[in-house]
């Protein structure tokens, strides 16, 4: 870890330890930014691990901070409700005109009958039949590299693969790929922080993204069933005579879904390794330990950071009871640093006895749909640099997102040296 971001993180240590609890807003944007939730988290997950912020820019809100907690609330659907007419699955309500019906932001049966639909496109048959496509696209990536040169690993990397498999998912024009990685983006921006400065600009770009994908549905819906994620929703019995909004709702979760979680991973094995070079030697002398790597960096990163619930009646978790109508908060960040569920948990070790054993992809009926695309994508391309690369050199510290949902990277500037 460089110098500054060290002081940084001893700083936010101090201040973390120095505030009053009824303070926190473990939530705020920029600790996520900055890399300095850490402390924060450490100290709920010790002390308070259900914790009550009766003020912030998202209203009050309880944050669950322990892994067996997180597991408690995300598998009550029964108390715990995603719907999206409750304010949505993320921290910041979604604003009324805004909000977007999706199988991740509804309850039971209905959840059900939605992901049931979808889930064949990601079946361990289908991800048998898209992996060599994977690869071939993971290596004509990679051989497109500049060696010695300074370039972005998010841009050049981790967006194009992610948006070349999506759009495959999809059954979109390749050349149209970049458009998924800028809409996912948008979903997720604040305004004022860089990608979109008003609410009125990022409905804007939503008319357009939401046009672009009702021409690709009722090119669908006039043609036989297949095999892409439109065909699906515009053939399935429980989602072929859904309203406009709530088609877009899901097309707005599978975008982000299969773009931000991948994408943010793959950077993030690029930062792991880097911060910790013996386990990238590690790596190099032992590629048959990518799977567990994979795992590894899953947990490590916790691409998503939190999500969220809104309680449909009391309850007592932590020692705390939690009101009917209350917000809650479960932070998968802090549910993967938890000391008393993972050994070690703020150590990156690539070989541990259980890598599987984390958080990042939920519990539930919730828990990613996708989550074996993710690992087989993560696979695939680290299998492909190893075969090529002795290493993938971190020159500085990352750009990260201006998000408290999205635990990602804007930019990353690495270097492959010259083999000598």
């Amino acid at each position: 870890m460089a110098d500054g971001a060290m002081k940084l993180a001893d700083e936010a240590r101090a201040r973390a330890y120095s505030l009053p609890r009824e303070e926190f807003n473990p939530g705020d944007p920029e600790l996520f930014r900055t890399n300095t939730h850490w402390p924060y988290f450490e100290r709920l997950r010790r002390e308070e691990p259900v914790h009550w912020c009766k003020d912030s820019e998202f209203g009050p809100y309880w944050s669950i901070t322990k892994y067996n907690d997180i597991m408690t609330v995300d598998t009550n659907h029964g108390v715990f409700s995603s719907e999206a007419a409750l304010g949505g699955i993320t921290i910041r309500d979604a604003r009324p005109d805004l909000r977007r019906p999706s199988f991740i932001a509804m309850d039971p049966p209905k959840h059900d009958v939605q992901r049931k639909t979808v889930s064949p496109a990601v079946s361990p048959m289908n991800l048998q039949i898209l992996e060599p496509l994977i690869r071939e696209r993971a290596a004509a990536i990679l051989d497109s590299l500049p060696i010695g040169e300074e370039f972005d690993w998010v841009d050049k990397v981790s967006m194009e693969l992610t948006a070349m498999t999506l759009a495959t998912l999809f059954d979109m024009p390749q050349e149209d790929r970049r458009k998924l990685t800028y809409w996912s983006d948008v979903v997720t921006a604040v305004p004022g922080q860089g990608l979109i400065d008003t609410i009125e600009q990022k409905m804007a770009i939503f008319v357009e993204y939401h046009a672009y994908f009702t021409n690709l549905w009722n090119q669908r819906v006039n043609a036989p069933p297949a095999g892409d994620l439109i065909s699906m929703l515009a053939h399935g019995e429980a989602t072929r005579n859904m309203e406009p909004r709530e088609y877009f709702g899901n097309i707005v979760l599978l975008t982000v879904g299969g773009n931000d979680t991948t994408r943010n991973t793959i950077s993030g094995s690029i930062l792991a390794l880097n911060r910790n070079p013996d386990q990238y030697r590690k790596l190099r002398e032992n590629p048959g330990l990518i799977p567990s790597m994979v795992s590894e960096t899953i947990r490590w990163q916790t691409p998503l950071a939190h999500m969220r619930r809104i309680a449909t009646q009391d309850f007592d978790i932590g020692g705390k009871t939690i009101k009917k109508g209350d917000k809650v908060v479960m932070w998968y960040v802090s549910g993967n640093r938890d000391e008393e569920a993972i050994e070690r948990p703020n150590d990156y070790i690539i070989d541990r006895e259980r890598p599987r054993n984390h958080i990042s992809f939920g519990f539930g009926i919730h828990r990613c749909v996708g989550n074996r695309l993710a690992e087989l994508q993560l696979k695939i391309i680290w299998e492909e640099i190893l075969k090529r690369f002795p290493e993938v050199v971190l020159l500085e510290e990352p750009k990260r997102v201006y998000s408290t949902f999205v635990k990602g990277y804007e930019s990353m500037k690495v270097i492959i040296p010259s083999r000598n």
